[in-house]
């Protein structure tokens, strides 16, 4: 999977893809229209942020390249590639517990804190991507 070369696009399943980790200085994009909310990406192979409407949605470390991301109250799924494993942390509901899968195979559960961040890894050395889904318990 290719880095996203927009920064950030919106795709025909509803979805958004954003991130370009092939950028050496960081590289941002706001006020991005997407289904009547505002989305903000920095990103650049240190790390890739996403905001909708000034709130936290997403943050990778190192940076990544995010497509087809689609939130809803009860989960959250994703495709993300990068060149190494991502440390990845989600903007999401309070002290509330997630089921996570990871390329369709159960990755645990975890609770997010009283900032409503969950942190996961995911292992992307020598893969093209991997497909994240984050389910409310």
């Amino acid at each position: 999977m290719a880095a996203v070369k927009e920064l950030l696009r919106s795709e025909a399943d509803g979805g958004i893809s954003f991130g370009d980790y092939e950028l050496a200085a960081k590289t941002k994009l706001k006020d991005f229209n997407h289904q009547g909310d505002l989305y903000k990406v920095k990103t650049f192979r240190e790390i890739t942020k996403l905001e909708r409407n000034d709130l936290f949605v997403y943050e990778s470390v190192p940076g990544t390249a995010v497509e087809h991301f689609r939130a809803t109250a009860e989960q959250v799924e994703f495709q993300v590639s990068g060149p190494e494993d991502a440390q990845i942390t989600l903007g999401l509901e309070e002290d509330t517990e997630y089921e996570i899968t990871v390329d369709g195979a159960d990755a645990g559960r975890i609770k997010t804190n009283l900032g409503g961040k969950l942190m996961l890894s995911v292992e992307l050395g020598g893969r093209d991507s991997a497909s994240v889904k984050v389910v409310k318990a």
